[in-house]
């Protein structure tokens, strides 16, 4: 081989950080040579926006020994802990911060090109990468690693109130006083309501929907439970009468069934007809959601306590209309069949991500072009197998691949470290065996 084959990782968060590390450690072992381009808008290589926190109570919604992140290696992390002199096993749920000096680390020994820059554009025949501030990078492959989109403003707020993404520089910073109202009672919102019950006195509401909170991890870890699916062709009535019944076969523990169906979740998802899997997001997502992604022990009795003292404030609806005044914002907000008025000081869009919404951004242009189509659910990128992207006519590009967020609508539980990383073995798999072939 000639030269080194250069492949430009675009996102540096979780998803560009283990396809990086698993790119590298494939191709120093078949000998290939490899220069590896890791381009990060936001100067967060290795860290994204969940492992940039530096608050210490923002902790993993995961324990230690599931968040190696080798796919060949289970106890790398924990190895990784004992090294530095911390402690694997109490407590479980250890700092998002310490993950990201982890992830940060193994990223130095992969040696990638750090860039930080915003990707615009795609185009092939050669293929190139455009970005708004310096010269196009040619690449022999492009990995899109570009993680969660950002969240869609459910209604114009036209103040500076307003905290769009929590997760930019000092935007909870900002909010140093004053009751806040947070969109959205998912994992985000609990960090959000940690940080701002903490640097002030003030009452958190937080409101969504169905008012509903992620579930608590226990402790012991239960183990799996079987969950027997016949096969054949799958309807959302027997998927879920098979989970209730292995749930009453294990006393009514719900979480080792849960996590025993984790692994399971892109074969069966693939099983369920579109029209199932939309009356899912419909019905029912917001119930597996709450339960599959858990919140810590330690986290969970924090909400308690401010929930008790009456500092956090759940409530079941969404706000209709936000009006700006000196003091904030009055909120008119539609709860439980009525209509109620609020002020705050603060007003926190946490609703999650908004891939439906195309906006700015490289994957909306790879879509205006038509080098990519979104899935037939609208939540990603449509792709095949391999993670090989599909044009607009269905073609999958042989070096332009995607893992990680943006392939919930193939695989639907696709934001977790132990499916990242497997398909971050996976792709480094299929494009240094690509590169061997191809010279």
């Amino acid at each position: 081989m000639s030269r080194a084959q250069v492949i430009v990782v675009v996102g540096g968060g979780a998803s560009g950080t283990l396809a990086t590390l698993h790119l590298r450690l494939y191709a120093r072992a078949r000998g290939v040579p490899l220069h590896l381009v890791l381009i990060d808008r936001d100067r967060r290589h290795g860290l994204g926006q969940a492992y940039a926190t530096t608050d210490p109570h923002h902790l993993l919604n995961s324990r230690a020994e599931k968040m190696s992140a080798l796919e060949h290696d289970s106890l790398h992390f924990v190895r990784w802990l004992h090294a530095q002199g911390l402690n694997a096993a109490g407590p479980d749920f250890l700092p998002r911060h310490v993950y990201g000096r982890y992830l940060r680390e193994l990223l130095e020994d992969a040696s990638p090109a750090r860039l930080t820059g915003d990707v615009v554009a795609l185009t092939c025949q050669p293929l190139r990468v455009h970005l708004s501030d310096r010269e196009a990078l040619d690449a022999d492959a492009v990995i899109l690693a570009t993680g969660n989109p950002a969240s869609a403003t459910p209604i114009p707020v036209p103040s500076e109130r307003y905290i769009a993404d929590p997760w930019a520089d000092g935007a909870l910073a900002r909010a140093d006083h004053g009751d806040v109202l947070i969109m959205g009672t998912g994992l985000t919102m609990v960090d959000v309501a940690v940080t701002l019950s903490r640097t002030a006195a003030r009452t958190v509401y937080a409101i969504s929907r169905h008012g509903l909170l992620p579930q608590p991890h226990c402790q012991p870890t239960p183990p799996c439970a079987p969950v027997p699916i016949p096969d054949g062709p799958l309807r959302l009535r027997g998927l879920l009468s098979a989970v209730r019944l292995a749930i009453r076969h294990s006393g009514g523990d719900w979480r080792g069934v849960l996590d025993s169906l984790r692994p399971r979740v892109p074969e069966l998802w693939e099983r369920l007809p579109a029209d199932e899997q939309r009356r899912f997001l419909t019905l029912l997502a917001r119930y597996w959601e709450v339960h599959r992604h858990r919140i810590p022990p330690e986290t969970a009795s924090r909400l308690d306590d401010l929930r008790t003292a009456g500092r956090l404030r759940v409530l079941r609806g969404h706000v209709a209309e936000a009006t700006p005044d000196s003091a904030g914002l009055n909120l008119r907000l539609s709860v439980d069949g009525g209509t109620r008025d609020l002020q705050v000081a603060w007003l926190v869009n946490t609703t999650g991500p908004a891939f439906t919404v195309p906006g700015e951004g490289v994957l909306s242009r790879l879509l205006a072009d038509g080098l990519a189509r979104p899935d037939p659910l609208g939540l990603g990128l449509d792709a095949d197998a391999c993670g090989r992207v599909l044009d607009a006519a269905g073609r999958p590009h042989e070096r332009i691949v995607t893992l990680g967020p943006t392939l919930r609508g193939k695989l639907y539980e696709t934001t977790a470290i132990p499916e990242i990383r497997a398909q971050a073995a996976n792709l480094a798999a299929y494009l240094i065996e690509s590169i061997t072939r191809g010279h």
